[in-house]
């Protein structure tokens, strides 16, 4: 009898907004539960829930994502099937906009994590949908999640971005997820967009493309209505690297964060491969 794959949490997460997040999480979440057949939940984190929007097949609003957090909610009865089967969703409202205030004031720093294990019996992949910055909400998702998947702009800033949640995880101390960046929006007719490839060559990438607007239009993942797109190639590529690096990640040594934490700008992000638990 084939063993029952463990519960993984992958986080989508960025200090930087406008990276591709809700494309990542939407199409990671249908890689999960239309490709490799996991029991998936996809939990949008973000009070913008466009993953939600997204998928939801529930229209009404019900302004209680947060009370989850504070036990006035039991988690399941927020849980919804999605567009996709296999494929289920907690999905994120404007409630959400004061969970940081909540999680300082319940000062319970694993939350999540253990909302997360209550559900291990259901699901062998959840993915989360985070919200950018570095705030409460985002120490309850870095403790929780088994991977930190970081989509990262090839430009300046965004790289900057991905190198200083390195940084603050070297920083904290401990142990943390690893880190797997992931450059997003690529146009190789841009010079600075090739370079930043050519200096990370063993980073995913995903391309900019026109189909991936087309998913809001059509309000579904890319593997949906164009799975032989470049786009829901690059996805499928990226999920296999994530679900191996999720099955490895217990039995193999993983690399510090250091690497990330050093230098600067291009320099910095150009140095960090797939960051483990130190």
């Amino acid at each position: 009898m084939a063993k029952e794959p463990a519960l993984a949490t992958i986080a989508v997460y960025s200090l930087k907004g406008g990276v591709g997040k809700t494309t990542f999480s939407v199409n990671l979440a249908w890689a999960s539960a239309s490709i490799s057949k996991r029991r998936t939940l996809l939990w949008d984190l973000d009070p913008q829930a466009a993953s939600s929007w997204l998928l939801s097949t529930d229209l009404e609003s019900r302004d209680a994502a947060q009370a989850i957090f504070s036990k006035d909610v039991e988690v399941r009865k927020l849980i919804q099937p999605t567009t996709v089967p296999g494929l289920d969703l907690i999905a994120a409202d404007t409630s959400l906009r004061s969970l940081d205030h909540l999680f300082r004031e319940m000062d319970k720093k694993k939350r999540l994590a253990k909302l997360i294990d209550s559900l291990g019996k259901d699901y062998d992949r959840i993915i989360l949908d985070c919200p950018p910055g570095l705030t409460e909400t985002s120490e309850q998702v870095l403790r929780a999640a088994d991977l930190i998947v970081i989509p990262v702009i090839p430009s300046p800033l965004s790289q900057r971005a991905m190198g200083e949640v390195a940084r603050y995880l070297v920083q904290r101390g401990g142990n943390h997820a690893p880190i797997l960046p992931v450059y997003s929006m690529v146009d190789r007719r841009r010079s600075l967009h090739r370079k930043a490839l050519d200096e990370q060559p063993g980073w995913g990438a995903i391309p900019m493309a026109s189909t991936i607007e087309q998913m809001t239009v059509r309000r579904k993942p890319l593997g949906a209505f164009a799975p032989a797109s470049p786009p829901a190639q690059a996805f499928g590529a990226l999920w296999t690297m994530v679900e191996r690096q999720v099955q490895q990640a217990e039995t193999l040594p993983q690399p510090t964060a250091q690497a990330c934490a050093g230098g600067s700008g291009n320099r910095r992000a150009a140095s960090c491969g797939s960051i483990g638990r130190p």
